[in-house]
């Protein structure tokens, strides 16, 4: 229902344009209906609040019965600019909108100070009710608790506990998911999603459409290994975004800020690992298939320039032959290459005997991991160049913020100087997260030991086909066990196991 309200004091009752009829016959025109509830205060000031027209108003609104408010202009509520705020904001509360008549009055100073300060208020309370909101999910993870239902496959949540109770039929499904990963039964997370579309099994919200993005989201999702991570996404901001031509992103909260919860695990932490590991490279692993077939598709990287190497047919005195080179041809390569070139049918049969050697004395395997030559690796030497760009990164907006401190305003452009500068920031956090992440992938490599649960199944595995060895059950096999082949020189590889 649409309210009005009208008042006039004593000494205003004369005036022209304040009668309270005048107001009630513009305020209906505002309506644009007669069907109106109307509350006025005739002979009363503005100073007040105690009136009983506005009381009444004030009453019926906490009662539910008003969602409109129309009044011919702020001073007719209130002579008081925070009186006018304090009634709007009681307004807004009931989910009541406040209008006014007057349409002049929002470019005149009082109004202009009006909105603004109703603005800031608005925003003071979202932010206190967001703060609060927080607040309360944090102190809750903090106890073990999962704060939100994110509807995550294999799971139920309980409302009551704020806990995640496993789902047996859909957690059947996220182990063989996994299981078909690790073990390779089909060609990545396509093939998989392709065999559950197949099969029909119905999702979290019931399709039968498995796209490979939902399969590698749960093969991604470290809660499955008992371990739920929250307070990851700051999403600040978002509400608003409806309203906005610029949305404002979800953001990835710093590690450290994440709260883990224990939850029932679904996989063990081992074979999540694993699946992990297989997802770094599965780019590469499952590359379209090329005219001729190479064995080692996916896993060579040589170590001087740190480029992965790809098989190619070449031609030499009028022969053909297959071969692995690390030269990238395409216009968006980050790099080059520097021209490591390795004949395929050498390298592929030294890989093969060597994994014959480690199948048949599986009691030696400490022997077949190699030591990883760290000092000449190409992550060494990045992590060198890395150094060097984040110092240069951290020189130049040094230079530049002396620049602003020693010089006139009128000298240069401020704004222009400003954002170099905040260009520079973020440069030296990137540059610093990759340093981060490539130290830590240096650290592993060197502290890598072979995995005997993995070497079990490649040794099974290859017992099971040791009569039909072929094409694809070799490439099967060495999948299973080889993380990646470094070659160091047309002489010398590294070869690293999961």
């Amino acid at each position: 229902m649409k309210a009005i309200y009208a008042r006039v004091s004593t000494e205003e009752s004369a005036q022209k344009g304040y009668s309270i009829a005048h107001q009630i016959e513009e305020a209906k025109k505002k309506a644009k209906t007669d069907d109106v509830m109307i509350y006025t205060d005739e002979g009363f000031s503005g100073e007040f609040l105690e009136r009983p027209g506005l009381e009444r108003l004030r009453n019926d609104i906490r009662n539910r019965m008003i969602d409109t408010v129309i009044v011919y202009d702020p001073d007719r509520l209130a002579r008081n600019l925070m009186h006018q705020l304090l009634l709007d904001d009681e307004f807004r509360k009931h989910n009541v909108e406040l209008l006014f008549v007057n349409g002049e009055y929002a470019n005149t100073p009082e109004g202009k100070l009006f909105f603004a300060m109703r603005g800031a208020i608005s925003e003071f309370e979202k932010a206190k009710i967001r703060e609060r909101t927080m607040a309360g999910r944090k102190r809750k993870a903090k106890q073990g608790k999962v704060v939100k239902n994110d509807r995550i496959y294999g799971y139920d949540y309980d409302k009551q506990t704020g806990q995640l109770k496993i789902n047996e039929s859909e957690a059947e499904i996220v182990r063989f998911i996994f299981d078909s990963f690790v073990q390779e039964r089909f060609k990545g997370v396509n093939g998989i999603a392709l065999h559950l579309t197949e099969r029909k099994i119905p999702t979290k919200t019931g399709k039968t459409v498995w796209h490979r993005q939902v399969v590698r989201q749960i093969l991604m999702n470290e809660t499955y290994a008992g371990r739920k991570p929250q307070n990851k996404w700051n999403t600040e901001g978002m509400l608003a975004n409806k309203y906005r031509n610029e949305k404002v992103p979800m953001r990835l909260r710093s590690k450290d800020e994440w709260i883990y919860v224990d939850v029932p695990a679904i996989v063990s932490e081992e074979q999540f690992q694993q699946a992990q590991m297989l997802l770094d490279q599965a780019r590469r692993r499952y590359t379209k298939a090329s005219k001729r077939q190479y064995l080692l598709s996916g896993l060579l990287r040589c170590t001087q320039c740190g480029n992965t190497m790809t098989g190619r047919l070449m031609k030499n005195w009028g022969k053909y032959h297959r071969e692995y080179t690390d030269r990238k041809n395409t216009a968006g390569a980050k790099h080059r290459g520097c021209g490591m070139v390795v004949r395929a049918d050498e390298i592929e049969q030294e890989v093969w005997n060597y994994l014959l050697d480690l199948f048949n004395h599986p009691e030696r395997i400490q022997e077949f991991q190699p030591v990883a030559d760290v000092e000449n690796s190409y992550e060494k030497k990045e992590l060198e160049r890395l150094e060097k760009e984040i110092d240069r990164a951290r020189k130049g907006r040094k230079r530049l913020l002396s620049l602003v401190t020693m010089s006139d305003d009128d000298e240069f452009d401020l704004e222009e100087v400003k954002e170099e500068i905040r260009n520079l920031q973020q440069r030296e956090k990137e540059l610093i997260e990759q340093y981060n992440q490539l130290e830590q992938q240096l650290k592993e490599m060197q502290e890598s030991k072979p995995n005997e649960h993995i070497l079990q199944e490649a040794i099974d595995f290859f017992l099971n086909h040791k009569e039909e060895i072929d094409f694809e059950i070799k490439q099967t096999l060495i999948r299973k066990v080889v993380k990646e082949i470094r070659v160091i020189d047309k002489e010398n590889i590294e070869i690293h196991l999961f």
